[in-house]
């Protein structure tokens, strides 16, 4: 049995009590419908729009591509203009130097390997300058529809204080978590656990009393 520890917010937790299954489901129910919030129209640009996210909010992204999808729509396109303009192009974003040299390089493998196309294999976009298991992942299930777990900073939080895994390693927390849900709702779960962890289970000071988990939720680490 849990027992509440008096004047905090963590429990001791029977591992046995957590129900991962009904969690799932919940936060599932609970962000049903909710889209990716970096703005695309095609895999190309989701590619471009993660690589840019890279310590950026979604929103700031998102005003600099509203101007850069409009003038760069292959990936031949990104290769032609000088990448001193580039740098220009998405300094809002931070980072812009390195973040102008990833997209020059990733673009010019695809280019050089896939004929200017945005690969739909999983081994595929790995292989890309700078592109993990999280980028292809995020493309896969949302440009391409293909179920992927995505593992990103707050699924890492929020999957460990829920007690869904005791992993910390990326690739053996994503192996957890496609254990626990249907294939089929690989993306919109761990899409979810993403939104749930940005905007509800946050780093610093979670809002517990706004959880749709607040009944089933161990406090693990809160």
């Amino acid at each position: 049995m849990e027992k509440k520890r008096s004047g905090g917010g963590k429990r001791a937790v029977d591992p046995g009590a957590i129900r991962p299954g009904e969690m799932m489901r919940l936060l599932d129910g609970a962000y049903k419908g909710r889209r990716i919030e970096l703005d695309f129209k095609t895999p190309l640009d989701l590619l471009i729009a993660t690589i840019l996210a890279a310590q950026c909010t979604d929103e700031r992204v998102n005003r600099v591509t509203a101007a850069l999808f409009k003038k760069h729509k292959t990936s031949s396109d990104y290769l032609r203009v000088p990448v001193e303009k580039l740098e220009e192009e998405i300094r809002p974003t931070g980072f812009y130097r390195n973040k102008a040299r990833a997209i020059v390089n990733c673009c010019r493998a695809l280019e050089e390997d896939f004929d200017g196309k945005v690969p739909r294999r999983m081994d595929d976009l790995a292989s890309l300058p700078g592109v993990g298991r999280k980028t292809a992942n995020v493309i896969l299930g949302h440009a391409f529809g293909t179920p992927g777990v995505v593992v990103d900073t707050h699924v890492t939080r929020v999957a460990a204080r829920l007690g869904l895994t005791r992993e910390i390693d990326p690739n053996r927390i994503e192996q957890d978590l496609m254990r626990l849900v249907p294939r089929d709702r690989w993306t919109a779960v761990s899409h979810a656990l993403v939104l749930h962890g940005r905007y509800v289970c946050k780093a610093r000071k979670p809002a517990c009393g706004e959880c749709v988990l607040s009944e089933l939720c161990p406090r693990i680490g809160v």
